[in-house]
């Protein structure tokens, strides 16, 4: 019987002479000591290897045990042994290892590893048949058989989102409340066909028993005719139902302009190249005057109409999204100003050039060391789509631009003085707009609170700011900004959030007891009376111990007194500010602050910026082209969906 597979001493070994009877002369790989033997009698050469070489020696043991493993196994087969051409084709054909079973947990795992891979990179299913892929599957584990795609996509993807739907259902059963945002992809890109359908997503956030804050996707529905609003607030329905969270949801965000209708915003005019591809530039589209021509055409699913139908039957509970409105007002600043974009232009030309040409070696020098033109164009290809990460890119540069200029020596590329200072001065208009975004888009933290400062801050920006070149962009961003998020100031949702947040408290109000009035007022109506708990009778001290005259001295403790919401916000306010963060601060203060602490609950499950799934939908469309956007609407629900929800099942 002959082995398909050989594990031999000699593989450590240069044979130099053979001679009669089988004898050899092999050279050590390891230190060329040459040593005489038989190929029948290999001792010497074992003898040799444990003496001189024990790492050498420990490895060829190790794969005689996994050779003998693979044997008792029956993983490894055995052939007869023919010298036919035609025994020696099907030996080398039949393969050197039997296949995985089915249930296997090897087997398993890769084939998870594998769907994991399609939902985090948004592949296609049917990448898994591909050639080339399953040559590398096989190179990497040749017991593994390959799970064809209609199994992967009809019976894998949706095991999992079962259990997620599962534990989604677990953790909201301890939630006290919640908030939802709601998320609408609609137009004519491939992966949703005509403009009159879509997908709406739904995403919950509450915060845990222990305080922690998560969000889950609920749903990720396709929905088709004209009525959008009335299937949203029917399909809404349903999933809060469904869920259990019909009667807890305190807020709903929902700003359901599609995500096709409006692009990420950029920098206008601020145009980077990415591996050779120049970005698309931000498509006019959605500008108001093509907007209303839009909505002419379909006037059933025009913004107005949706959110009007939102606005009534939601009434309080809907609110618009904080950072989808900062945004707004940065991109109305610009827009008022024709030249800006000439010279971001220019300067994105002149960056496009430096990346291309200057040496990475010297770019670490003006940008850091993660600046290397790989991580610069990965950069661009995905993060520099927003307008806050382009205006980091422009600071940078600027504050190299005279030694980058002397690098690449392109005077038709270089800034002009009054460029530089326009776009300095561009930088020091929009820096606490940057702040602001960046702020309030940090996962798993409390968002709600930070609104309201960042609006005073902005205020007081941009009225003590002086300008030169960027005067009516100011202006324009000081009108944006009292146009669109000026009620915020007064909204009690806003006031409260931000009161009850431990770093302000109170220190932005400039009416302290009207602000105190509007708390009272708001916490009362989403507070419960919370009496102290009664001892049990276990809890209870022993009649030995309360009338001992030996313990006479410890004085009686006072009777606990459940305390009024006026004495709670007292008690809290005389409380000096702390960086603490909101949630752990009220998890250790919710004995202290019972009332309060139940508000803090529910205003902080309010996010301020926009969801997992609005961010999968805004890169839907790239990630997906066009012949890999062939996909029925439920499996593009079950891939969004576990896309959402990849942390709650694969953390």
């Amino acid at each position: 019987m002959a082995s398909n597979t050989r594990v031999s001493i000699l593989d450590y070994f240069n044979i130099v002479f053979e001679g009669e009877n089988g004898k050899i002369e092999s050279n050590c790989k390891a230190c060329g000591t040459r040593i005489q033997a038989k190929r029948t009698v290999t001792s010497n050469f074992v003898t040799h290897l444990k003496r001189k070489h024990q790492a050498m020696y420990d490895e060829f043991v190790k794969k005689k045990d996994v050779k003998r493993e693979a044997y008792s196994s029956g993983t490894v087969q055995n052939f007869p042994a023919n010298t036919s051409g035609g025994s020696r084709a099907s030996f080398q054909n039949a393969g050197t290892m039997a296949k995985f079973d089915r249930n296997d947990p090897r087997q398993a795992l890769i084939s998870e590893a594998i769907a994991k891979m399609i939902v985090r990179d948004l592949q296609a299913v049917q990448m898994v048949e591909n050639e080339g892929f399953r040559e590398l599957l096989h190179l990497l584990e040749p017991r593994y058989t390959p799970e064809p795609s209609h199994y992967i996509q009809q019976q894998l993807l949706p095991a999992y989102a079962y259990q997620v739907q599962l534990a989604t259902k677990q953790s909201l059963t301890g939630a006290e409340s919640c908030s939802v945002t709601l998320d609408l992809l609609r137009g004519g890109g491939a992966c949703v066909g005509a403009g009159t359908s879509g997908y709406l997503g739904v995403t919950c956030h509450f915060i845990t028993t222990d305080w922690q804050i998560k969000s889950a996707l609920l749903a990720c529905l396709h929905l088709t005719g004209h009525h959008i609003p009335q299937r949203v607030l029917s399909e809404f329905d349903e999933i809060s139902h469904a869920h259990g969270i019909a009667g807890k949801v305190f807020r709903v965000v929902a700003d359901l302009s599609p995500c096709d209708t409006r692009p990420p915003f950029r920098l206008p005019g601020f145009s980077l190249h990415c591996n050779g591809e120049e970005e698309e530039e931000e498509e006019e589209e959605s500008s108001d005057e093509e907007t209303c021509v839009a909505e002419a055409k379909d006037p059933a699913v025009s913004k107005d109409n949706v959110d009007d139908s939102l606005g009534q039957c939601l009434g309080r509970c809907r609110i618009d999204c904080f950072a989808r409105s900062l945004g707004l007002c940065v991109r109305e600043g610009l827009r008022s100003s024709t030249q800006i974009s000439i010279v971001l232009a220019k300067a994105a030309c002149f960056y496009n050039y430096v990346m291309a040409t200057v040496a990475p070696e010297k770019l670490g020098q003006v940008f850091g060391s993660g600046a290397s033109p790989a991580a610069a164009q990965a950069s661009a290809r995905h993060a520099d789509r927003l307008w806050n990460v382009q205006l980091k890119t422009v600071r940078r540069m600027l504050e190299s631009v005279d030694f980058l200029e002397d690098i690449v020596d392109r005077q038709d590329l270089a800034l002009s003085t009054l460029e530089k200072a326009l776009l300095r001065e561009l930088v020091e208009v929009l820096e606490p707009f940057e702040e602001a975004t960046d702020m309030v888009q940090l996962d798993k933290h409390v968002s709600i609170s930070l609104a309201l400062p960042c609006v005073l801050g902005l205020r007081k920006h941009l009225s003590e700011i002086t300008t030169r070149h960027c005067t009516a962009i100011a202006a324009s961003l000081t009108q944006a900004l009292d146009r669109r998020l000026a009620g915020i100031l007064e909204d009690p949702l806003y006031v409260t959030a931000t009161t009850l947040d431990p770093q302000f408290k109170l220190s932005w109000s400039s009416d302290t007891d009207w602000h105190k009035q509007v708390l009272v007022e708001e916490i009362a109506k989403h507070t419960q009376a919370v009496s102290p708990p009664e001892p049990s009778p276990e809890a209870q001290p022993s009649p030995s111990k309360r009338g001992s005259k030996l313990f006479s001295f410890i004085k009686q403790r006072p009777t606990t007194q459940a305390k009024s919401l006026e004495q709670e916000l007292a008690a809290y306010l005389h409380e000096e500010p702390t960086d603490e963060e909101p949630l752990h601060y009220w998890k250790r203060k919710s004995i202290d602050f019972p009332l309060l602490s139940q508000v803090a609950k529910k205003v902080f499950t309010v996010p301020a910026t926009s969801t997992s799934v609005d961010r999968i939908f805004s890169t839907i469309g790239k990630t997906l082209g066009a012949e890999r956007c062939r996909l029925l609407p439920k499996n593009l629900e079950t891939l969004i969906y576990l896309k959402a929800n990849y942390r709650l099942l694969w953390t």
